[in-house]
């Protein structure tokens, strides 16, 4: 192989092993253990997820980190927002979801709520799981995620990779994650505490510790799609 990677091109076949195995490990956890993440483990995960492109290397990400006594903080604020139920909801999806969206979000649900062993028509039992989020599922590290309300789409595809970025290099220092959109709702609670400027609106949030692996919620097992439903191959000729 021509200028490949020397690294890569050692053993390529053993590389591409321990990346398929860390990218195929990673899991969204909801338990976590208490066990504390040390700031240099998670300066370390940072320093890693700096590396994803971004559109002309504009790196749109900002990134809060909290442990111990401010997160408590926060956590308290925003489940006391939670509680009071005033903040209008925040459009995570539009109105009327793409049929196939539709159909595996419904698949999630089920799954998720029967694992917590939480009947649907609970709305109380729901929403007190759903203020789970803002404890960050109590691990011992929170982040918030801000980006310049100023950009577009095509930045907030940045920061996806940022984010996915992030999560691959936790899990291959054997930490879990939890992706959290449920914060961007109480969007002036956070920004009030964290002192965000006004061009700064929230992305999302994030638990990051060690996973509790008795959690039954933690053994979900989401399906994937299989490529033939997502994807148009062109040219190739080693059919």
């Amino acid at each position: 192989m021509k200028n490949a990677d020397p690294v890569v091109a050692a053993d390529g076949q053993a590389f591409a092993g321990i990346v398929d195995a860390v990218i195929r490990s990673r899991r969204s956890v909801r338990a976590f253990r208490s066990t504390p993440v040390p700031r240099s483990v998670v300066a370390e995960i940072l320093d890693l997820a700096r590396m994803a492109p971004s559109n002309s290397n504009t790196q749109p990400w900002s990134v809060h980190v909290l442990e111990g006594e401010p997160k408590q903080r926060l956590s308290a604020l925003l489940h006391a927002s939670h509680e009071r139920d005033a903040l209008p909801p925040s459009a995570h999806f539009p109105d009327e979801l793409p049929v196939a969206c539709a159909s595996r979000q419904a698949d999630f649900g089920a799954r998720y709520y029967a694992a917590l062993g939480i009947d649907r028509a609970d709305a109380g039992a729901r929403s007190r799981q759903s203020a789970r989020n803002f404890c960050f599922f109590d691990a011992p590290v929170g982040l918030i995620f801000t980006i310049d309300r100023r950009l577009t789409r095509h930045s907030w595809a940045d920061y996806g990779m940022f984010l996915q970025t992030l999560m691959i290099a936790a899990r291959a220092r054997g930490l879990d994650t939890c992706p959290q959109v449920s914060f961007v709702r109480h969007e002036p609670v956070v920004a009030a505490f964290l002192g965000l400027p006004a061009t700064q609106t929230v992305v999302c949030g994030m638990s990051l510790g060690f996973a509790d692996t008795e959690a039954t919620v933690n053994r979900l097992g989401m399906p994937r799609e299989g490529i033939d439903n997502f994807a148009v191959f062109w040219g190739f000729e080693d059919e």
